[in-house]
């Protein structure tokens, strides 16, 4: 297995024609493990190895933005069908899950390993890359679940707070659930942008993956440096999605008015026109923080990488548009042998649209992180009809 010991700077300096991974793992061989339940609890066992296959970006979508936006638009808003579950939280607030499979007449999918996706900023889990990615693990036959955060699902939800990128409470407590819920099952997740870096964020804290039985997980386009990313976003070429995305934001604080806490200054927050001057106004407060440096500070994920201690995948474009190419963790990825990693020069945001025709277009990181969690997970050959190889 190839292994990269490169700086990110040698790496977009060299380059690498045609966007060909750029570290392929990290560690000697990267070993990945098959959960094996022994006395109600997961025991790991040596399988195969992953190694990432080749990215070759569709040629007519050139550059960060083209891919970024075009997967947007590209992706099939067909799924499979989903099952929507309210889980009440201790606080007494709610989270939607919806399940990819029946959870009361499971079918092919009584048994079999559950995945857990956790969606990006302001995204659901009925976004359009979670259906793609429910159709790429069912056909490698695994079951997966999207989680919504709070307030993502359609309805809002019942109290002031929110989510934000270092929000591991919910996650957790839903893999808690999980876990009593299929307790002789292998069970994975998988990480969108925001919902990546909080999942790291989990990964990193001792012990907590064993704690509620999590055998591997892989991530896509993380912000793994949340101030250098906010800045990176006021930049002229992202700008756009900044607006985009604040304007969601806005929308939901000005809804939620009326049980803001005394101390929010929603003025400032729906006059705010960088994601820095709304988390500083609303994110930050509302959620503990002093202020948005230290909540970028707290809840950036680069630094938990390395307590990572199961396989994980990082999946990541150098030329992302929501984050500079020196804020990814090459090095502490590659320090850790629990880390695999997918690091591509091109690819944009959650995009990764790879040679194909544009009425039939292919999405490669869909595919790879349920080829590595087939791996991990169960015996990694496509079952099934949707989404099959």
């Amino acid at each position: 297995m190839e292994v990269v010991n490169a700086t990110v700077a040698d790496l977009v300096s060299k380059g690498l024609e045609s966007s060909r991974l750029l570290a392929r793992a990290t560690g000697p061989a990267v070993v990945l493990y098959r959960p094996q339940l022994t006395a109600n609890r997961f025991r790991p066992v040596t399988t195969q190895s992953f190694t990432p296959r080749e990215f070759c970006p569709a040629r007519w979508l050139p550059g960060p933005h083209f891919q970024t936006l075009g997967a947007r638009f590209l992706r099939s808003g067909n799924g499979p069908r989903l099952y929507r579950e309210r889980v009440e939280l201790p606080d007494g607030d709610f989270v939607d899950l919806d399940f990819a499979f029946d959870p009361v007449r499971p079918g092919r999918f009584g048994g079999v390993p559950v995945v857990l996706l956790v969606h990006g900023l302001e995204g659901n889990a009925r976004s359009k890359y979670a259906l793609e990615t429910y159709r790429a693990l069912r056909a490698h036959g695994m079951a997966p679940i999207g989680l919504n955060f709070r307030s993502c699902s359609g309805e809002l939800n019942r109290l002031a707070r929110m989510y934000h990128s270092g929000d591991t409470a919910d996650i957790q407590f839903i893999l808690h659930l999980l876990s009593d819920r299929f307790p002789d099952r292998a069970r994975g997740a998988i990480g969108f942008s925001l919902g990546g870096n909080a999942l790291l964020q989990l990964l990193g804290s001792s012990d907590s993956a064993a704690s509620f039985g999590l055998s591997a997980a892989a991530v896509i386009s993380v912000p793994y440096d949340l101030s250098a990313g906010a800045d990176h976003l006021e930049r002229p070429g992202g700008r756009l999605y900044a607006a985009y995305l604040l304007r969601k934001l806005q929308r939901k604080v000005r809804a939620k008015r009326r049980i803001m806490p005394a101390h929010i200054d929603v003025r400032r927050a729906l006059a705010a026109t960088t994601f820095r001057e709304f988390d500083d106004a609303v994110t930050a407060p509302l959620h503990g923080f002093d202020g948005a440096e230290d909540y970028y500070r707290r809840s950036s994920s680069t630094r938990a990488i390395s307590g990572i201690r199961i396989p994980t995948l990082l999946l990541h474009s150098m030329d992302d548009p929501f984050l500079p190419s020196r804020c990814i963790p090459v090095e502490a990825a590659k320090n850790n042998p629990f880390v695999t990693t997918a690091f591509t020069t091109v690819g944009g945001h959650v995009g990764f649209v790879a040679r194909s025709w544009p009425w039939r277009p292919r999405f490669w990181a869909e595919q790879e992180v349920a080829r590595f969690l087939a791996a991990a997970l169960c015996d990694g050959a496509p079952v099934g009809a949707d989404g099959a190889e």
